[in-house]
């Protein structure tokens, strides 16, 4: 069984749906054994509480350099004997300590069609900019923002009377019902390969 380290910056409802799924299911094939968080007061860190994962919340401000800050989470990676990384709302670009030690093993969700609306509020995004379909993407992580190779989309129509709260539920509820199936996949695929 592969062990996986979610990274989270903020309230963890794609941890939540990812531990609902695993608890789900009779023979999964991953386990979550570590979550990250880069706001060492996000709601996420209680959840992983509940579902009794261990988990590391670390600001960046404690380090005199990003790649410090890396290296002592790659530290908490190594030594929880991590196999594949899952962004999961994690609001800070990885940089080349992380990515070089998992490389091609790291996956991310985001609430568009990329390469359309990357970044921060995308869903804000998508209505500002007045387009009828926006929708969620699962990618490979690389050193760019939200650039890496496109594993899965699926298209969310944008109703004319669409708040972005309105939006935000529908992309959030596609989310956690592809996320954990999506990554479950790629494990799959991984093992295959190894």
């Amino acid at each position: 069984m592969q062990r996986v380290a979610v990274f989270a910056s903020g309230s963890g409802s794609n941890y939540q749906a990812i531990m609902e799924y695993l608890a789900n299911q009779s023979h999964p094939n991953f386990e979550v054994a570590l979550l990250i968080s880069d706001q060492p007061k996000a709601q996420v860190l209680e959840r992983a509480k509940t579902w009794e994962t261990k988990s590391y919340a670390v600001s960046v401000k404690a380090f005199p350099s990003m790649s410090q800050f890396e290296e002592a989470i790659l530290h908490q990676l190594w030594e929880a004997d991590i196999d594949f990384l899952v962004l999961a709302g994690y609001m800070r670009l990885l940089g080349p300590t992380l990515l070089n030690a998992f490389r091609d093993k790291i996956v991310n969700i985001h609430p568009s069609l990329l390469p359309s609306f990357p970044g921060k509020d995308a869903i804000r995004q998508a209505l500002d900019y007045g387009v009828q379909v926006t929708g969620v993407t699962i990618h490979f992580v690389d050193e760019g923002m939200d650039t890496g190779p496109i594993i899965y989309q699926r298209p969310v129509l944008i109703d004319s009377s669409e708040t972005a709260d309105s939006l935000s539920t529908k992309i959030h509820t596609i989310e956690h019902e592809m996320y954990p199936q999506i990554i479950a996949a790629c494990i799959r695929n991984l093992e295959g390969h190894e």
